[in-house]
């Protein structure tokens, strides 16, 4: 069974909050395929991953660096992931990331699928509020996630 958690993102950005989880996975030694909305968000968040902390770094890639099965972390969008032939998961990985309402055809595939939407967009809140739904009535375990005042995320419901 997939463990599906949506992360509501209020109090910090995604380009705070992706570094953190993919550094935990890194660190566990966990393949990890992020899913962005556009060629150009999958771009800017590579770039981070080279820039968001200056003492730390991140192996990852892109659809344009090429050799997906080598990279640990690959950054894709949801209709452009792969090249012609490739899989869905072309880094074979147990942990996927989706961002910026992009979406994966077998979600069941995958140990671990975080979501993360803006809590800001009522567009994007509502799309995970249907997701949630769909993940539940797939049989997957599904968990909500907020920011505390604290700034720590909080489990505040499982199903």
């Amino acid at each position: 069974m997939t463990e599906v958690r949506f992360y509501h993102l209020q109090r910090a950005r995604l380009e705070e909050v992706l570094p953190v989880i993919l550094e935990r996975c890194h660190q566990r030694a966990e393949r990890v395929l992020v899913l962005a909305g556009s060629p150009e968000r999958v771009e800017a968040l590579a770039a981070l991953l080279w820039t968001y902390r200056p003492d730390s770094f991140l192996p990852h890639g892109t659809v344009r660096d090429g050799e997906a099965a080598r990279q640990p972390i690959f950054l894709a969008t949801s209709d452009g992931a792969t090249s012609e032939g490739e899989s869905d998961n072309p880094n074979g990985a147990p942990v996927l990331i989706l961002s910026d309402g992009a979406r994966h055809p077998r979600i069941g595939d995958f140990k671990l699928v975080c979501e993360l939407f803006d809590g800001h967009d009522e567009a994007a809140v509502a799309a995970a509020r249907t997701q949630w739904r769909a993940c539940k009535e797939a049989g997957h375990a599904v968990v909500y996630f907020q920011q505390g005042d604290n700034g720590k995320w909080q489990e505040t419901a499982r199903s």
